[in-house]
């Protein structure tokens, strides 16, 4: 009894000191609502061009990001972000040759900085408290790169079966050292948020996780430090994210300020992240759906970890569905449990688009109306989504490994997916009035975003119904403003047929355009969901003409010795006014964008020109690829039912 009560005693005091190893915060500047100074900068009268960020960067304060090995914080990813030169943590100078205009540093909410503490903690502390696995873990974050790296693969694993030593799971052990990075965290954003300049949004990653099966969203506030001081982040370790959603709902009502959840990495899944009923398996409630509908108004549609658009088991007829699939369709997160074809609808944002519309003919609201961003998931603290300047999804794949596009993913049970698996992208771009908290936020609540894999194509999109070429002669953006709904917005069905005024212009820097797309979702009249993709603008390369509604491709002009290309094919812009000729009075429908860049070399083959590197047959067949951008939608939408469940 004796010996248990000094190891008791003495796990008690290494608990109080991996809590306070970080040195305390400072005072918080005093912030506004949305900023210092928003008040101040003038609005144009309509959103005037796209906002280029990041809204899922990890840093140092991350569990896994430490554990994987980077030594940077949030002010050098701050830097980094507004365009300025850092060092990585392997010691190679990164910079983005396009400075961002604002981001979202999503450091995990469950154990923020643990592994930093467990780490700088004494081993003899760590041996009293009694945990082999802890004592372990320990070990191998000292012994090697290598071996941390696997030590926070078996982190995450434990996490998603709920195996979590009771040093890192038990939240009222981590709320001291939480709040302490938080205060700190938020008084790094205030400081370098510059309204005009550059937005630091105030965010965290909630991390829910059953049995390995991705449930993660990234929560994002619209507030500076008066009020995101008031609350810490959500602990993921729960069963539902109906506790987040409330969360975020008390927070608006404690403090005047307003938050949202991102969900992300749906194509790790295993088919749960947009069911059709409740998580218990019970029938979806209207409650339910709206409470969803309202706190996830975007997901993140592609980043690092693959793209979640669709998936070609689900779309047959699209030849460019599984962008990015390659080596993460063979199970969740962890590969703890495989993917089987069952699950995928409830993996990929078009299906679920297509399951909100059926939704909503039952209970008169749509659980999932969600417009679409990309951004990175990168665990190196450097937001980047460029192609040609790549630095890796963790330290241990950043540019300073050379063998890193041929080399297995060495994170633990994920046999399978290699290096080359990993995407570049993405990027979020928001349409916005201005560069600010407010602005920036209030654009991701009516969804007026789009995602790209990594390019900065400008695109956008008007739905009405009375649409012409001639509105291109006058002022089109305030036509379409007046007479119509952006992305994002909603239709309701006056018995004409919609028309959509769409623009796709290439990136200043970048690759021409190949073609835009409209994909339509509808259900039909036996209450099958049904899916059409309309070929409605694209370059004239070679006088290409639709046949049987298909596109001939655009060419390839990549030089896979070289890795470059040229633009002496493709457009670069390519706009429409387009017409539904399938238009049905009564259908329920949604529209979005997919714009295509013409082929251009993946990050990769970079590698293997910049390295010398002779990569692998799979990897030199997907070494060339076709960027894109995917609009969020524009619903239609017919008088509600009749008949709806009572909320």
């Amino acid at each position: 009894m004796r010996l248990q009560t000094a190891r008791s005693c003495v796990s008690a005091v290494v608990a109080v000191a991996l809590a306070t190893t970080l040195a305390a915060c400072n005072q918080p500047v005093s912030d506004n609502q949305s900023g210092d100074g928003e008040d101040t900068i003038e609005l144009a009268e309509f959103p005037d061009r796209p906002y280029w960020g990041d809204t899922h960067l990890h840093t140092d304060n991350s569990v896994d990001a430490f554990g994987f090995g980077v030594r940077l914080g949030p002010e050098a990813a701050l830097r980094f972000a507004r365009g300025e030169e850092v060092t990585a943590t392997t010691g190679g100078k990164a910079q983005l040759a396009r400075p961002l205009d604002f981001l979202v540093i999503a450091d995990h909410s469950d154990g923020l900085g643990a592994t930093r503490r467990l780490y700088d903690a004494p081993r003899l502390g760590i041996v009293a408290m009694g945990d082999d696995t802890l004592l372990r873990w320990y070990d191998m974050m000292h012994e090697s790169p290598e071996q941390s790296q696997l030590a926070i693969a078996e982190l995450i694993t434990a996490a998603g079966e709920g195996n979590l030593p009771e040093a890192l799971a038990d939240p009222e052990r981590q709320a001291d050292a939480t709040k302490d990075i938080w205060g700190t965290h938020l008084t790094t954003l205030d400081q370098f948020n510059e309204p005009g300049v550059f937005t630091a949004f105030a965010g965290f990653e909630y991390t829910l996780m059953p049995d390995g099966n991705n449930l993660h969203r990234v929560v994002m506030f619209r507030d500076g430090s008066d009020r995101t001081l008031q609350v810490l982040p959500y602990p993921g370790l729960t069963t539902s994210p109906e506790g987040l959603w409330d969360y975020m709902a008390d927070y608006a009502q404690k403090t005047g300020g307003q938050a949202l959840a991102i969900p992300h990495n749906s194509n790790l899944s295993n088919g749960l992240m947009f069911e059709t009923t409740m998580p218990d398996g019970s029938p979806m409630t209207a409650d339910y759906a709206r409470k969803r509908a309202g706190a996830e108004p975007v997901v993140e549609v592609t980043q690092i970890k693959g793209d979640s658009e669709t998936h070609s088991f689900l779309s047959p007829n699209d030849e460019f569905a599984g962008f990015g699939d390659m080596g993460w369709e063979l199970g969740n997160l962890p590969l703890s449990r495989k993917t089987t074809d069952d699950m995928l609808a409830g993996n990929y944002i078009r299906e679920a688009l297509k399951r909100g519309i059926s939704l909503e003919q039952r209970l008169g609201v749509n659980p999932y109306a969600f417009g679409m961003i990309g951004s990175t998931d990168s665990h190196t603290s450097l937001a980047t989504g460029d192609e040609d300047n790549f630095w890796g999804k963790h330290t241990g794949n950043e540019q300073a490994n050379q063998q890193r596009a041929l080399q297995p993913q060495n994170l633990g049970t994920r046999v399978g997916r290699f290096g080359w698996h990993y995407l570049a992208g993405g990027y979020a771009a928001a349409w916005a009035r201005s560069n600010t908290r407010a602005e920036i936020f209030d654009a991701f609540k009516r969804r007026e975003v789009y995602a790209t894999t990594g390019p900065r194509m400008t695109v956008r999109m008007f739905g009405g119904f009375d649409f012409s070429e001639a509105d291109w002669d006058e002022d089109w953006v305030r036509a379409g403003y007046g007479r119509g709904v952006p992305m994002g917005g909603t239709l309701e069905d006056r018995g004409a047929v919609p028309t959509f005024m769409i623009s796709a212009r290439k990136d200043p820097d970048g690759a021409n355009l190949d073609r835009v797309q409209m994909i339509k979702g509808w259900v039909d009249d036996s209450g099958n969901a049904q899916e059409t993709i309309y070929e409605i603008a694209w370059a004239d390369s070679d006088n290409r003409k639709l046949a049987g509604g298909k596109l001939p491709p655009i060419g390839d002009t990549v030089d896979r010795a070289k890795a470059t290309y040229t633009n002496s094919i493709g457009a670069a812009e390519l706009r429409t006014v387009w017409s539904d000729p399938d238009y049905r009075e009564g259908q329920n429908a949604f529209y979005y964008l997919r714009v295509m860049e013409i082929p251009t070399p993946r990050w990769p083959l970079f590698d293997a020109v910049r390295f010398g590197i002779t990569l692998s047959d799979d990897a030199m067949q997907d070494a060339v690829a076709q960027e894109r951008a995917y609009t969020s939608p524009i619903w239609l939408r017919a008088a509600p039912p009749a008949i709806m469940e009572k909320p």
